[in-house]
């Protein structure tokens, strides 16, 4: 996902509303992009993002910061009694909104990174026995030269751009082709791939292009769209 889109989203969803720019969640709601997107990769919280792109943070605009994120995994840990997998937090997130996306924990890098600096937490305070010995053990049982990369969120799929008569599908799929053939087969007139988007959030950015042009709406995963929003389409290589 490129920096200068997110803060060119930033700008315009908060001028739809007033000036005032959008909380990560709202703004994820609405345009598709999620904070495995950014966090990490560009900023290192929200109202960094939101800095850069003109504007004065709030506390609702705010992502979580460090203590607050080691806070989260520990909650976890203690009510699985063991460190939590990124699956584990997937789950977690899932079953409850007020808990960040796993992707969020994965600015740590490794899963070995993550335990160290939750460890070096729970040293410094008091209370944090149980935690402190979850650490450790984990860290005798990883081999030396075999950390553990903290998995990324979901297969690379791919988000499609296809075209029949005068209309567009967005969709997604793990194969273009297949796809292609697939629908092919459904439609009396010559279907074709026009462009397709690597990403490994597959969901997230086939609702973001569906968002964007939803003024072009016009049946099912069908749209309308001009040179100018094909254009736009296809300068994404990967999201």
């Amino acid at each position: 996902m490129n920096k200068e889109h997110i803060l060119q989203e930033i700008k315009r969803t908060a001028e739809e509303h007033g000036g005032v720019p959008l909380g990560w969640r709202k703004f994820a709601q609405e345009t598709g992009i999620r904070d495995s997107l950014w966090l990490g990769k560009h900023w290192a919280r929200w109202g960094d993002a939101v800095r850069e792109a003109g504007y004065t943070p709030n506390q609702m605009t705010e992502a979580y910061d460090e203590a607050d994120l080691f806070e989260k995994f520990i909650l976890v840990a203690r009510e699985l009694r063991k460190l939590p997998t990124d699956k584990d937090l997937r789950l977690k997130a899932h079953q409850d909104s007020h808990f960040p996306d796993a992707a969020t924990f994965r600015r740590s890098g490794t899963k070995a990174e993550l335990v160290r600096r939750v460890l070096d937490y729970c040293r410094a305070r008091k209370g944090y026995e149980d935690i402190i010995a979850m650490c450790e053990s984990h860290t005798a049982r990883k081999q030396d030269g075999q950390d553990e990369v903290m998995p990324v969120e979901g297969e690379i799929g791919l988000v499609y751009l296809m075209k029949s008569g005068r209309f567009y599908k967005i969709g997604r799929t793990n194969a273009a082709g297949r796809r292609e053939y697939e629908l092919a087969i459904q439609l009396p007139e010559k279907l074709r791939t026009v462009h397709v988007i690597r990403t490994d959030d597959p969901s997230g950015i086939e609702a973001y292009w569906h968002e964007r042009f939803a003024a072009k709406h016009r049946n099912g995963e069908w749209f309308e769209l001009d040179a100018s929003d094909v254009a736009a389409f296809k300068r994404r290589k990967f999201m």
